[in-house]
This record gives structure tokens, sequence and C-alpha cells, in this order.
């Protein structure tokens, strides 16, 4: 499977929310504030993002779901379309954080909680609406879920092997996968190539990828070698060390195709 390289590629930003703010961390622990929601979001939006990703990061291990109202209020502020995770377990959560302007939302523990969530909202939503994030860790030769990754307390292993999961949740009927390489997270010395390579031979769906990111040419390597659909960043463009206009030209330049 090579993927569909007639579809231009996405630049997102990740916005990683904690306590109302902004948070970044390094193979998701140590978080540290990295700005206001609603500024960041007006300043992607005006360099031109593709698309953002909101991840209440905490909710899910807490036992509860993303604000609403916090979800609306970011809707206010974009006029490119988002896609919200944070302890969606239910159609009623979904069909709340679509209703607030959310294009599309993104389930991962709860997932793994209750494989049939996926199914559900599906069903009711439409394939192109339900996104699910895989958290995936490299220990030798193995790569393993991870689950309730917002907090260093609550971490842990899910007993789930990285890609029979990706199958089983692109048979379930997702619309598209983003696979956070949690070796890689926040270290900035480039995508995990090869696991997000053997991801795409294994699945039709999109595949985001995420984690490692640290210059332009991380995001034509990416594209060009994994044939990924969009590629993920926070660290990097949150602050500032790349700026969303010039990562677009230089990847035009090199012959990668990007959204204008």
């Amino acid at each position: 499977m090579t993927g569909n390289n007639t579809l231009a590629r996405r630049i997102i930003p990740c916005m990683d929310v904690a306590e109302g703010r902004v948070v970044k961390g390094i193979q998701f622990r140590g978080h540290i504030d990295a700005g206001d929601v609603f500024e960041l979001a007006a300043r992607y939006r005006d360099e031109g993002a593709d698309e953002l990703v909101l991840y209440e990061i905490r909710a899910s291990a807490e036992g509860r779901v993303v604000d609403y109202k916090w979800v609306q209020q970011v809707a206010e502020v974009l006029d490119v379309p988002f896609c919200v995770a944070g302890g969606i377990r239910t159609l009623r959560h979904a069909e709340q954080i679509l209703a607030a302007g959310a294009e599309k939302v993104s389930i991962n523990s709860p997932a793994l909680e209750r494989p049939d969530l996926i199914d559900e909202l599906v069903g009711e939503f439409g394939t192109q609406c339900i996104v699910v994030g895989i958290d995936s860790m490299q220990h030798g030769d193995d790569f393993e879920v991870h689950q309730y990754t917002g907090s260093e307390e609550t971490i842990r292993a899910a007993a789930r092997n990285t890609f029979e999961w990706a199958r089983e949740v692109e048979d379930r009927g997702a619309g598209e996968i983003v696979l956070n390489c949690m070796n890689e997270d926040g270290r900035r010395q480039g995508y995990d190539i090869p696991q997000l390579t053997r991801l795409r031979a294994l699945v039709n769906i999109p595949i985001i990828a995420s984690g490692g990111a640290g210059s332009s040419e991380h995001f034509r390597d990416v594209f060009a070698q994994s044939q990924v659909d969009g590629a993920l960043a926070a660290t990097v463009f949150h602050t500032g060390a790349i700026a969303i206009p010039d990562l677009k030209s230089y990847l035009r330049n090199e012959g990668i195709r990007i959204r204008t």
C-alpha cells in the first residue's frame, strides 16, 4: 500500500491542552507551558495551517470529557477544520463536540477501553468524522500501544500490538489514524519513518505522522518516504522554530504537493 499520491499533504499543528493551557513534553512526560490556546489557534489560522488538532490530554485518565463550551470558543476563533480529543466515550459526547464546531473527533484510550465505540461513532456520524489516535512505543522489535498518556502517573501499556490494533481500527470503520511515535516525541530528531512506512503498507485509510519533527527536512522526508497523508507537529510550531508559510514553500520546492 502506498497511500493516495494524488492528494495534497496536510500540515497540522497540535495543541496538547491541560488546565486550559497548551503544554508540551518529551516522550509524553515533563509537560511545560507552551502558550494560550486561543492565541496559538489564531496564529496557526493566519499562518495557513491546513487543520488543527486539540487534545485535552488528561480528560480520559480523569474520567471526564473535554469542555464543549471551550470547543465552541475555539470554533469562534478558527475558520480552518479542527479535530478534538479528550475523554470521548459516548455518542452524546461526540455529538456535542461536533455540534460545537469541530469537524472531527479523535478517540484513543476510550477506543482501547471499548473498541465497539469506533463502530458506534462511525455508524452515527460517518467515517470522515472519526479519527483514532494510536500512541505507540517501540521496545526492541515490539511495538506496543499505550493509553492514558496525558499524565506520567496514568500512562501504561495497553497490551495491544500497534499494527494489529491499527488493522482493527480500520476494519471497524475509522476514517483516519494519527500514529504518535512515542520514542521520538519531542526529541526533534525526525519522524519514525520505518514505523510509519510499515503502517502505510498495512492500512488504506489516511495516516497522520506525529512525533519527532525538528526541521523542514523532516517533513519532506516523512512525506516522500512514508507516503503519509499529513504531518502533525507541536514544539517547532509553538516556539516559532518553523513558520508554516516557510515550511509550505520549502515543501513545494522539494516537489511535495501541499495545500495552498
